[in-house]
């Protein structure tokens, strides 16, 4: 009798102990899953961001572009509309076009910024008014200017990758050539070595 009852007692425990094992199993899952899941649904805010220097306040002339690259190797047009002394004088767009990430270019002569590749336009504020670009009814995103004490200032992503250039400037070269119907922009880059990617 005392065997059947330690046995029962036993049988009882292991059905426990996996009923508990289970239940701690299913909601460590779905648990998780839920975690990825409302990271998906709800993404991580743009308040993670860096300012950095670009130039002094007075070193673009209106109407000239310049373009600057990010810490995380992005490229950013940064054009002076005005002359009112403050950061809305200027306007800072991504140079990659939203339809299939050709470079865009500023052009001072049609008071627009260009893309190449399928003659995409973009109005000086951003908005795709020609081309696919503007078919599909999409902007360029603004980055966020500041000026203090007279030094124009970006808000940038902080680099995410452990050989991102965490300083950041000004691209000072134009190696680019500037065509509709292809962007050679798109080609091979060097690398930090000197050969091309």
């Amino acid at each position: 009798m005392a065997d059947d009852e330690n046995g029962g007692d036993r049988r009882s425990f292991i059905t426990n102990a996996s009923r508990a094992a289970m239940a701690a199993g299913l909601v460590g899952g779905y648990g998780a899953f839920a975690i990825v899941a409302g990271r998906f649904l709800y993404p991580a805010t743009s308040d993670d961001v860096m300012w950095q220097f670009v130039t002094e306040s007075d070193g673009i002339k209106v109407g000239e572009s310049i373009r600057y690259r990010g810490p995380s190797g992005e490229t950013i047009n940064i054009t002076r509309r005005s002359r009112a002394g403050g950061a809305d004088d200027h306007i800072a767009l991504p140079s990659t076009c939203p339809h299939l990430g050709c470079q865009v270019r500023w052009e001072e002569q049609n008071k627009r910024f260009f893309c190449p590749c399928h003659n995409g336009v973009f109005d000086p504020a951003g908005k795709a008014i020609a081309g696919p670009p503007g078919e599909a009814g999409q902007w360029l995103p603004r980055y966020e200017l500041h000026v203090e004490n007279g030094l124009l200032m970006i808000a940038v992503p902080p680099p995410r990758f452990s050989d991102a250039d965490e300083k950041g400037g000004v691209i000072e070269g134009d190696d680019c050539v500037s065509g509709p119907g292809h962007d050679p922009c798109l080609a091979g880059r060097p690398r930090r070595g000197g050969s091309v990617a």
